[in-house]
């Protein structure tokens, strides 16, 4: 199976393209607009000379004895028409009723919705003989009754100011051949120099030792990097923090196994005895059974707290009913709660209820309240002659639309200085001798964090002795 990977993307080389594209392609946009601008700057002088002949030929436009119009032209004027090399010039002279006196009979005349201005010079682009030409012209008043004003055009064709524009394109852009290369090379010499915070970073960390996680300087890098910087130190914080958690929870964590697994050994070295008699031999076996009972109750609870952890945002949900959740763990707690003379009881909000649902899984959920049915059943004493009491509730608020779950005991209660060390793991009450592997309650905090729940610790009995202990975990609404 052939796997694609995407392929890496350099950022020097991002920025070149995104920089050297544009450049590159305005250059031939440039080159249009230069060329255009060329165009009209080589015709002004042109045109000029255009509008300066045909106002000169119209000064020659006048009446004869008979009252019709005339054209003379005098040899000089003629040879001055006809003395460009590069362009042929023409002309021609139309009478007041449209009758030709002189010049190229087949030149094209003005458009026919054109209104006649005497004394006005005007120029249009036209084509003569297969070749553009531009045509100025201009009409002459005469003194005619009933008649036209005369119609005097010269036109010549284009060659000179194509020249001129090309020569004005050559002198703007082939300079641009030497700049266009000089600048691609600043940009990347640029580029390379701008860069080099970032290889000084790269240097930086590849130096680093594998256990030094103390965060970057931030100040040696440049501001848009910096924000990089920053969330890469706020990793590193939090990476640290995690390792450290892990060293110190399997510190803990050898140290809680390392009792009963040192009391199982004890306990088989006492039963190997050649001395031993058969009541001694039990009751190594009863220690044995003791310890191994506690040694997997304290791997139970590591796994089912790696689990928890290791759920984060993969973890999947479903509509959970917690009061039936809640029940199910209440029955299988009563036989080890009958065991020690508790009562266990339930109240609150009935499964079939409205409102009683959240979305959560419902393995985890059913963990959270058995480490708190748990946790009350280890710290509540209680004989024969007073049974101890755990009350386990599942309420709604109507109005907050917050879900519930308490669970109180009537215990000897945690001390207020005590009550956010509990959730730490291993850690212990003081001065009480319960059984459990002090991961309950991170448990319980760890699935709740994961649900949006928050747990709080009080008093179940303010004032009494003993005072007994509430744990409440409250489900906020999901926006």
């Amino acid at each position: 199976m052939k796997i694609f990977q995407r392929e890496q993307r350099s950022l020097f080389g991002e920025i070149l393209d995104w920089m050297l594209t544009p450049l590159l392609l305005l250059w031939p946009v440039s080159l249009v607009l230069t060329w255009l601008v060329a165009q009209g700057i080589a015709g002004k002088p042109f045109d000029r000379a255009l509008e300066y002949n045909v106002g000169a030929l119209a000064q020659l436009v006048t009446l004869n004895n008979q009252n019709t119009a005339q054209f003379v032209l005098p040899l000089p004027a003629r040879e001055l028409l006809r003395a460009d090399d590069n362009d042929t010039v023409y002309y021609q002279v139309l009478g007041t009723a449209g009758e030709y006196l002189s010049g190229e009979k087949a030149l094209p005349l003005p458009p026919e919705d054109e209104k006649p201005i005497p004394g006005e010079v005007r120029m249009r682009d036209a084509e003569f003989r297969g070749t553009d030409i531009k045509i100025a012209y201009t009409w002459v008043k005469l003194d005619v009754p009933g008649g036209k004003p005369a119609l005097v055009q010269v036109a010549e064709t284009m060659d000179k100011r194509s020249v001129l524009a090309t020569e004005i394109v050559k002198g703007v852009m082939l300079p641009q051949f030497v700049i266009l290369p000089l600048a691609v090379l600043l940009v990347w010499l640029a580029l390379v120099q701008a860069i080099k915070p970032l290889n000084h970073l790269e240097e930086r960390i590849r130096a680093r030792r594998p256990d030094d996680l103390s965060p970057l300087d931030g100040e040696a890098v440049p501001l848009e990097v910096a924000p990089l910087v920053s969330s890469v130190n706020d990793l590193l914080m939090r990476l640290k923090d995690s390792v450290a958690t892990q060293k110190r929870f399997l510190a803990d964590a050898a140290h809680q196994l390392k009792t009963p697994l040192a009391g199982l050994r004890m306990q088989a070295d006492l039963a190997q005895r050649e001395d031993a008699n058969a009541e001694d031999l039990k009751q190594s076996l009863r220690q044995i059974g003791r310890s191994s009972i506690r040694a997997t109750h304290t791997v139970n609870q590591l796994l089912a707290l790696a689990r928890a952890e290791s759920s984060g945002t993969a973890m999947s949900k479903q509509n959970c009913n917690l009061v039936r959740l809640t029940m199910d763990v209440i029955r299988d707690c009563v036989p080890r709660a009958m065991d020690k003379h508790i009562d266990v009881g339930y109240e609150g909000a009935e499964p079939d209820d409205a409102d009683v649902t959240l979305s959560g899984n419902p393995t985890l959920l059913k963990e959270m309240v058995r480490n708190l049915m748990d946790n009350a059943i280890n710290y509540t004493p209680s004989n024969a002659s007073r049974p101890g009491v755990i009350t386990a509730r599942v309420l709604k608020d109507p109005f907050s639309k917050v879900l519930v779950l308490q669970v109180e005991d009537s215990g000897p209660g945690i001390p207020a200085a005590e009550r956010e060390l509990v959730f730490q793991p291993f850690y212990r009450v003081l001065g009480t001798e319960a059984d459990g592997s002090g991961l309950g309650l991170p448990i319980v905090l760890e699935i709740a964090r994961q649900h949006h729940a928050s747990v709080t610790v009080e008093d179940s009995r303010p004032g009494q002795t003993p005072p007994g202990t509430c744990f409440t975990v409250r489900f906020e609404p999901v926006v």
